[in-house]
Order: C-alpha cells, then sequence, then structure tokens
C-alpha cells in the first residue's frame, strides 16, 4: 500500500541544528578510537523514473437510492406485509392504512356524482326544450363536473392508504408496529436501492488539480474502496461527480465514486477508504533505509568526490513501499549512502562501493518479498 505523506518544518533551526549535531556525533561514537581507518560503505544515486502513488481517503458509502418511506394518510396501521432487510421489487406492497373511513369517502362521492350526473341530464333535456336557460345548464354541468372531481380525490385519498415501494431495493428498520396509530407524514421505515453505490471522499486541492490533469489526459478515474476489515472490494468505481467548490475550512473538495455491487455487499452508511493512483513522472526515487529523521525532517548523507559524507536536508513528497519520492533537495547525479548511517558523522571520510540505483531498488523489492 502506497501512502502519501506530506512533511512541514516544526522546530527551530537552533533546535534542528544542535539535534543533527547530537545524531551525527552519536552515529561516529563507534569508530572514535580509530580516527585513521576508512570505512567502505556502499553508495548510490536516486533513481530518476515514473512512478504512481496512490492516495488513501477516508469515504462514507451510500445507495444511489435511499428514501424515507412516510405514511401519505393517517390511521390505524393495518398490514405490515414485508419485513426488516427484505428485498422487495417496485411498486410492491409495503404497508396498508386501515381503509375504511376512505371507502366510506369514496362511496359518498360516487352517490354526489349520480346525483348530479342525473341532475345534468334532466337540465339539459329541459334546456333543450328551451324550458330552463342555457345558464341553468351550465351550472349543472358545472356541480357535475366539481362531483366527480371530489370522486377523484376520495379516490387518491383510499389509494394512499396502501404504501408501495417506488422502486426495487431493501427496507430498512421499522418505526412503526402493526396497530399504531399514524399522523400523515410520520416516518415508517427506509428504502434503499443498493444496486450501484455512491461513495463520497474529500480530496486536497493540490491532489485535485493532479487528478484533473490525469483525466484530461484520459486517466485517473478508477478507484478501489477499502473496507472497514481491510479487504479491498472486488469491483472497481469510478469518480463520476466533483462538488461545485471548496470547503474553505479544510481545503478540500468532495468528489464521488460510483462502484457496482453486484453482490450487495456494500450497505449504505458503511464506511471505509478510497485508494485512488497518481502517475508522478520524472521523480527520484531514494531508499527509506538511506534516511535518517530528526526533529521530523528527512536527511541522507551525501558524498562529495573526497569521500566525505555530509548530512542534507530532503523533502519527500511522497512515501512508497521501501522508498520515497524526493521532492527537493536532492538532485540525480548526487550519490548518498545506502547502508552504515549509524557509523560515520558529518565529514567523515569513507571509501565507498558505488552501487547502480536499479539494483539498489530492485533488491529492495526482492527482499520486501
Amino acid at each position: 500500500m502506497i501512502h502519501l505523506r506530506m512533511k512541514g518544518p516544526r522546530a527551530h533551526a537552533g533546535a534542528l541544528l544542535l539535534s543533527l549535531a547530537a545524531f551525527t556525533m552519536g552515529c561516529g561514537e563507534g569508530h572514535e578510537g580509530t580516527p585513521h581507518e576508512e570505512l567502505t560503505l556502499p553508495v548510490t544515486s536516486a533513481l530518476l523514473t515514473d512512478t504512481i502513488v496512490t492516495h488513501d481517503y477516508v469515504c462514507q458509502v451510500h445507495s444511489i437510492q435511499h428514501i424515507e418511506v412516510r405514511a401519505l394518510e393517517k390511521g390505524y396501521l393495518q398490514d405490515v406485509l414485508v419485513d426488516e432487510g427484505q428485498l422487495v421489487s417496485e411498486g410492491e406492497l409495503l404497508f396498508r392504512v386501515r381503509p375504511v373511513l376512505y371507502e366510506a369517502e369514496v362511496h359518498r362521492a360516487q352517490a354526489e356524482v349520480e346525483f348530479a350526473e342525473i341532475e345534468y341530464r334532466n337540465t339539459k333535456a329541459l334546456a333543450d326544450s328551451n324550458v330552463v336557460s342555457p345558464n341553468e345548464l351550465a351550472l349543472a354541468q358545472a356541480r357535475f363536473d366539481k362531483a366527480k372531481a371530489e370522486l377523484d380525490v376520495a379516490q387518491a385519498h383510499l389509494g394512499f392508504t396502501e404504501i408501495r415501494a417506488p422502486f426495487s431495493g431493501i427496507v430498512g428498520r421499522f418505526h412503526v408496529r402493526k396497530g399504531s396509530l399514524l399522523d400523515e407524514g410520520e416516518l415508517l421505515t427506509e428504502l434503499s436501492d443498493n444496486s450501484s453505490m455512491w461513495v463520497y471522499f474529500n480530496v486536497p486541492e493540490a491532489e485535485y488539480l493532479a487528478y484533473t490533469r490525469e483525466a484530461t489526459a484520459g486517466h485517473g478515474t478508477e478507484v478501489r474502496l477499502r473496507l472497514a476489515n481491510g479487504d479491498v472490494f472486488d469491483q472497481l468505481g469510478s469518480i463520476t461527480a466533483i462538488e461545485s467548490d471548496f470547503d474553505n475550512t479544510t481545503g478540500n473538495i468532495a468528489f464521488r465514486a460510483t462502484f457496482p455491487n453486484p453482490g450487495g455487499l456494500l450497505r449504505h452508511g458503511q464506511t471505509g477508504n478510497i485508494l485512488m493512483a497518481s502517475r508522478l513522472q520524472n521523480v527520484l526515487l531514494i531508499p527509506q533505509k538511506a534516511t535518517f529523521e530528526v526533529l521530523d525532517h528527512r536527511y541522507v548523507f551525501l558524498v562529495d568526490k573526497e569521500h566525505r559524507v555530509h548530512a542534507t536536508r530532503v523533502h519527500i513528497g511522497a512515501e512508497l513501499q521501501h522508498l520515497f519520492v524526493v521532492r527537493e533537495g536532492l538532485e540525480a547525479k548526487d550519490r548518498f549512502l545506502l547502508e552504515g548511517l549509524r557509523r560515520v558523522k558529518d565529514g567523515d571520510e569513507v571509501d565507498v562501493e558505488v552501487l547502480v540505483p536499479d539494483s539498489v531498488v530492485a533488491h529492495l523489492e526482492l527482499y520486501s518479498e
């Protein structure tokens, strides 16, 4: 696993120099008694190459559809037709509110429609015989239309006593039980469509810019998801959305990745880590074991033409397995000690055995296996 670790200054220069001096003096204690003895130590140079760094972001998993299922009418909950955690299909009946009052309203509205229709027909017959005015006919027509509209409303209220799944998904926890007295709008349960999942995570501005550059070049849209137990989810995800603005408090911007979820392993509300690869071109890689740390700063022992060692600070841009990406402080031609850092101090003269960077890195990878 490759993690991005940026280092920044956290100590005063005076304290840093004292600590560095103490380190180098301590390193040299082992050979003070033999000042004329020259050590033979392996040296190498940084490997100039392209590499891939994987960034790790804390994330939250959401269903592509996750809704609250609420009662559309008040009344007693007569039937609960599903169970918690059950997979249901679109249109499947979930709950039924006791419909007696609403059925009565429908019957009353139907009677009103029949009455208004009879009245309208009688008025129309009289109007055709010029017994009543056209205005009377228009009023009868309006009463008939109003009765039909009220019937439609009553039937809609009756239909609302049956709560059906608006899409296929998994039923959540029940917030009521059979026989409960419901208010209009009361929460019954939740419904989640987990066929695909949306995963949200926050990205710092510098890494957002790097991602944008790679996406423009046709790279970097695929991501992995590491689950809470450390396993990596077996489906690849892709970046499908980026929020419109940065959070001024954190300096981050929200990304959304979409993952297929054919086995239903992912559930709404899960957490994990997004693993997003970033390509680095023409960077310098050095073995981690060739560095030492003083007050949160990284150093290497550079070896000059006279074979004298000098402690030199390097700025680390990223951390790989057994390797550091050097952002500043080192050039490709520079030679540094690979081993024996505790056997020398600043200014010591050593004999060197020069190792090729490619061979050094290959040996590190072989040793790690």
